[in-house]
């Protein structure tokens, strides 16, 4: 990965690489799912996939490589979708990429009381100071979590917010699809 730290958490790295691969896709893009795989266990369990995928043995033991999963159906709301999911035991974790319009939190005060959420969103997309942000947010089985912010405006690797905790109801969401 050209633009992710190495000091970086493997969980950290993972995030930067999904959000790089989205980037290069470019905007207007519908959410991706991805698993989380620890490579270390994929080389040694699936060396044919592995070779498929370019994963020498350079990458440090505790590496996780990210597997773009099958398109997630449109039409669907996103969060009753997620609730259909369960992972296999050999998934360690995983992510997903979501676009969405924001708002800075001096605006909230201005948001009427009295709409439902289509008229929420219409009013959000018209407001002057909404941003569009593509969120990469990653969760492991251990409950660790990491998320990757990236703004429309400043659409560049070096301009990458990421923090565990920037998302917390989507990586909530996501570490719900661990829960048996």
């Amino acid at each position: 990965m050209s633009n992710t730290p190495m000091a970086a958490s493997p969980l950290t790295r993972a995030v930067l690489e999904i959000d790089e691969y989205v980037s290069g896709l470019g905007w207007d893009r519908p959410a991706r799912l991805f698993a989380l795989v620890d490579t270390a266990r994929l080389r040694a369990e699936q060396p044919s996939l592995a070779d498929r995928l370019g994963l020498g043995g350079e990458q440090e033991a505790d590496a996780l490589t990210p597997i773009e999963q099958d398109e997630i159906p449109t039409g669907k709301p996103l969060d009753e979708f997620l609730g259909t999911i369960a992972w296999p035991e050999a998934v360690t974790g995983c992510a997903l990429t979501v676009e969405r319009l924001m708002l800075p939190p001096s605006a909230e005060a201005e948001v009427p009381d009295d709409l439902d959420e289509a008229a929420l969103n219409a009013w959000v997309a018209e407001h002057p100071e909404r941003q569009e942000v593509r969120m990469t947010v990653a969760v492991l089985r251990d409950g660790s979590r990491e998320s990757a912010l990236r703004l429309r405006e400043k659409d560049s690797p070096t301009e990458v917010l990421t923090g565990s905790d920037l998302v917390p109801g989507l990586a909530d969401a996501l570490a719900a699809t661990f829960e048996e």
